[in-house]
């Protein structure tokens, strides 16, 4: 691949990646602006981001399938396409109903631009190369969940909420045909037979079985605490305005270091601390975020992001260190439990925080972390075992 290639390619993956993780996260910040607008209750409007997150779970393994046996272009097209016409329904509706549909569409054809991304680009690149690439696939979900959130609370109230939804769907519209357009198309043997496990036989393995519950349960904390959070500061003694609660979103950059970091931290003291440990920060972070102070809140949110993105890289690079074959289909598990977990997550702490305010979330995620320290518990025993026997 010349060099010319390889930059389309990156940027490519690069620009569909960000567009699709920027509609996910774009009502989080104005979440308060929509309970006034539609009058409606915190549960409700809370849709708007759980219910795209439901319609990622639900769509992925099928996606995934699909990718194996479509081109990769037309797919892209379709769903780039379906996104943001979601995107501009949104912005148009008045109904609030109306809006979550159309968030959840949205949701539903997602994985066209990531997971079906992701197995073309493993299914066509070499290992070194899929490296390389796969960085820019990460940065993107990063810089992309940050970017949806900072347009919708930004672009509120110069303007309006619904025009970042045509920000949205313009975006997502020049991402797709830039995907498209650069991505080089090749043929794919077609797969035959039965190739590695499937997803009952990774179901029934308990040491894949805590990863993939590890990534519900800690996805459903982090998840839960940035949800509500615009709720929260805009309640006494904080009083803060649209603009500024989104600012506080700019700690969300810490998971484009922690996660190369949290890799090496992982060879060096084992999956198993590195999950613990992962765990122990986000529980302390929680604490400080009870506090009524910015100063505690802005370091308790570095702390949530630091510990959830530690937990998380853990988790992927021992699933897939554990794997001979399924990794395909294992890591569309991980995703799978990843995104009902988070739709889980806000469900449950929406009902928590109308009966029992910011400390019923945090009580929630204090709970949800016995799922991550009990994998990482569990990775340190199956080490310890690991090692005596090969000793004997």
């Amino acid at each position: 691949m010349d060099q010319s290639t390889s930059f389309r390619l990156q940027l490519s993956v690069f620009a569909l990646v960000s567009a699709a993780f920027l509609n996910i996260y774009i009502t989080q910040p104005v979440l308060p602006v929509l309970q006034q607008e539609f009058d409606s209750d915190m549960v409700r409007v809370s849709l708007t981001v759980s219910a795209v997150i439901l319609g990622i779970a639900l769509s992925n393994l099928p996606f995934g399938m699909l990718a194996d046996h479509l081109p990769i272009h037309p797919i892209i097209f379709t769903g780039g396409l379906l996104v943001s016409l979601g995107s501009l329904l949104c912005a148009a509706t008045g109904h609030l109903w109306v809006l979550i549909g159309a968030r959840f569409l949205q949701g539903l054809f997602i994985p066209a631009l990531t997971t079906c991304l992701a197995a073309y680009l493993a299914k066509t690149l070499p290992a070194e190369r899929l490296n390389v690439v796969m960085g820019s696939y990460v940065a993107a979900t990063v810089l992309g969940g940050l970017g949806g959130r900072l347009l919708g609370g930004w672009i509120h109230p110069p303007l309006h909420w619904r025009y970042a939804f045509v920000s949205a769907a313009a975006l997502t519209l020049c991402a797709t045909v830039i995907a498209v357009r650069g991505l080089p198309r090749v043929t794919v043997a077609q797969p035959s037979g039965h190739n590695g496990s499937g997803f009952w036989d990774l179901l029934q393995r308990w040491d894949l079985l805590r990863i993939f519950l590890c990534a519900a349960g800690s996805f459903a904390i982090f998840s839960s605490i940035f949800n509500y959070l615009p709720f929260r500061l805009a309640e006494p003694p904080f009083y803060f305005s649209t603009e500024r609660t989104t600012l506080l979103y700019l700690v969300y950059v810490v998971g484009i270091f922690l996660g190369p970091m949290a890799g090496r931290i992982s060879n060096r003291f084992g999956s198993g601390n590195t999950l613990v440990g992962g765990a122990l920060v986000l529980g302390g972070a929680l604490a400080l975020v009870l506090a009524p102070s910015t100063a505690a809140i802005v370091a308790g949110l570095v702390g949530i992001c630091a510990g959830f993105f530690t937990v998380h890289a853990a988790a992927v690079g021992s699933l897939n260190r554990k794997l001979v074959s399924g990794q395909g289909r294992a890591n569309a598990l991980y995703v799978l439990f990843y995104y009902v977990g988070g739709w889980l997550g806000i469900t449950i702490s929406g009902f928590a925080y109308r009966h029992g305010g910011w400390s019923a979330v945090v009580l929630i995620g204090w709970t949800l972390l016995l799922i991550p320290i009990g994998a990482g518990l569990g990775e340190k025993r199956m080490r310890k075992r690991s090692i005596g026997g090969s000793a004997r």
